[in-house]
């Protein structure tokens, strides 16, 4: 795995199939992008203790970042013909897409979340549409950090963390693709912020 120490050190790494030495060899500016966003992200309490909306100030923050740096959601018109006969094969849209590279944010989605992303890695790559899937997602140990702030329950076992993603990828979730996790530790995790700050200031930074 070539994922540099300071990154395994704040993040738990998977890979499968040499995504970190496709991502390094074949898409070295994603593969740079991708590393400089993790450097900068750090878990912030207020976030954590945000009430819930549509999308996790998280998930929205870390997507931020890929977005400034050129990455978009993109989706896909795939379709097989056979002959005369023409298949529609559908894909759910990828969060963050760049130059044959697919992203997934899943912070606290339901846990089918991961069955969606991984079967839509591995459509796109039998397709050539992508060469590699990453996803970022929580690590299971944050679970004692959201207890003692009173948001266990927001966190549930059947939502998206890392021990409901491992056992998708090793049973053949994702097929032939390429396929690089990381997970938020509670190495980044900041329980303070500078005096004035607001979580709005997070989100323009």
């Amino acid at each position: 795995m070539l994922v540099p120490e300071d990154i395994t050190k704040l993040y738990e790494v998977h890979e499968w199939r040499n995504a970190s030495a496709i991502l390094q060899g074949v898409h070295p500016q994603e593969w740079d992008e991708i590393l400089a966003v993790l450097r900068g992200f750090r878990l912030y309490r207020i976030e954590v203790v945000e009430k819930g909306k549509n999308k996790s100030p998280i998930a929205s923050r870390i997507d931020g970042h890929f977005t400034k740096l050129g990455w978009r959601e993109k989706s896909f018109d795939t379709k097989i013909f056979v002959d005369d006969t023409v298949y529609e094969t559908p894909t759910h849209a990828v969060d963050c897409y760049k130059n044959r590279v697919a992203l997934e944010v899943e912070w606290n989605n339901k846990d089918p979340f991961f069955d969606r992303d991984l079967n839509n890695f591995r459509l796109l790559f039998d397709l050539r549409a992508i060469d590699v899937g990453v996803i970022i997602t929580r690590c299971d140990e944050l679970q004692g950090i959201f207890d003692s702030l009173g948001k266990g329950s927001s966190y549930g076992n059947s939502t998206t963390h890392m021990s409901k993603l491992i056992p998708r990828i090793e049973g053949g979730g994702g097929g032939g693709c390429p396929v690089l996790v990381f997970g938020i530790t509670k190495s980044l995790y900041v329980d303070t912020l500078g005096e004035g700050i607001r979580l709005g200031d997070l989100h323009s930074s």
